[in-house]
């Protein structure tokens, strides 16, 4: 499938609105990027949440945290594979090396945190129609025109029988847009009720406020899949240099880069 026909994604749109030129590099010309620690320990983290709900929350915190270090270390090893010099990794905090250390800890520590909190706070998973568990669910659906796709950390079913999309964050970067278009695809898949969505904060070790979604609708985040996916197909990448461009993965084969 090309890239042109590909269905869209929150990350696609966001990173395409952000550097239309990482987008290309990334996506078009398959740069190889440079790992990072914070992707492994988002993506562990999210592994030993899961797998957590799904035990109806009788995991314990010592199970969530092998599950973490086990995920975690099997990332970070394969990405040692492909780029050993730890030089090379991109890190916010010290060295790669000392970051990949750092999240090591961090991630085990938050994982407890999680466990201690679904211990304390009560939530409902909902399940779909078809008897899957609202746990990182797969969605497409065409928005405005346009196909989207997606992978919903949590759905839960709130008091009143509305459903609520919560997202699991490790890092401080927070999208509304993807939980708006969670809401509408949950709405338009399932024919339920959304009222409100928000994110789980792993750097606090609770919920944050939620945001309130009951007037968002398909036209409101449609926009922005449609000129994102008219800017593919018609070959504009413009570039967007600056400060982000010590975060960016492909920026070694950039030559935009600041």
């Amino acid at each position: 499938m090309s890239i042109e026909t590909q269905p869209r994604s929150v990350s696609q749109t966001e990173q395409y609105e952000k550097c239309g030129w990482r987008y290309y590099l990334q996506r078009i010309e398959r740069v190889t990027p440079r790992p990072a620690a914070w992707s492994h320990h988002g993506v562990a983290f999210h592994a030993a949440a899961e797998a957590v709900e799904l035990s109806g929350r009788t995991m314990t915190a010592d199970e969530a945290e092998t599950r973490f270090a086990d995920q975690y270390s099997a990332l970070v090893n394969k990405s040692l594979d492909k780029e050993p010099n730890t030089d090379r990794w991109l890190s916010a905090h010290g060295t790669g090396g000392e970051d990949i250390e750092r999240r090591y800890n961090l991630g085990r520590e938050q994982t407890r945190r999680y466990v201690e909190w679904a211990a304390e706070t009560p939530a409902e998973t909902y399940e779909t129609p078809d008897g899957r568990p609202g746990l990182e669910l797969y969605f497409i659906v065409e928005l405005g025109g346009v196909k989207v796709r997606g992978y919903i950390d949590q759905l839960v079913t709130d008091p009143d029988g509305s459903v609520r999309p919560r997202d699991w964050k490790t890092g401080t970067t927070k999208s509304k847009f993807q939980l708006e278009t969670y809401g509408v695809a949950v709405r338009k898949l399932y024919g339920v009720e959304v009222n409100r969505a928000d994110w789980y904060l792993a750097k606090k070790g609770g919920l944050s406020r939620p945001i309130k979604l009951d007037q968002v609708t398909e036209a409101d985040v449609s926009e922005r899949y449609a000129a994102m996916d008219a800017g593919v197909k018609a070959g504009r990448f413009p570039a967007n240099p600056g400060f982000a461009c010590r975060f960016c993965d492909v920026s070694h084969a950039c030559s935009f880069k600041q």
